[in-house]
């Protein structure tokens, strides 16, 4: 087995987001929700996920969009951000260790906190949309 080292290329995020996502597609959870939005539609997610990591980590400015409006809606809570976070966690700690690595779980946590703050404004105010 190679040892773990840092996150530093397309490859690597590629690893963190198909091995993370298989698991989010396992999960009890957050399954039936991936599921449900996505449908089959799962490459085209994971495509977007790619370039989201990239321009994040690595500074290579492939992502364009807003990544919040399409989770603005979503049937999600406190618990499901938690779980979501654990997993992205333990993924990234499973497969790498080092500066990015560790910036990628922070960032993770960031956005988590935010998108659930988002979320429950627009479940509080639902004449506001987006």
């Amino acid at each position: 087995m190679n040892p773990k080292h840092d996150i530093t290329s397309l490859k690597d995020i590629k690893l963190l987001v198909d091995t993370f996502y298989h698991k989010v597609a396992e999960h009890s959870l957050l399954a039936p929700i991936f599921n449900e939005r996505l449908g089959s539609e799962w490459v085209p997610h994971l495509e977007k996920m790619y370039t989201f990591w990239q321009t994040i980590l690595l500074q290579e400015l492939t992502y364009t969009g807003a990544p919040f409006p399409p989770h603005a809606r979503l049937p999600v809570d406190e618990t499901h951000f938690n779980d979501w976070l654990t997993l992205f966690s333990e993924t990234v700690d499973s497969l790498f260790t080092g500066e990015k690595a560790d910036e990628a779980k922070w960032r993770a946590g960031k956005m988590a906190e935010m998108f659930q703050h988002k979320i429950a404004y627009f479940k509080n105010n639902p004449l506001n949309i987006l």
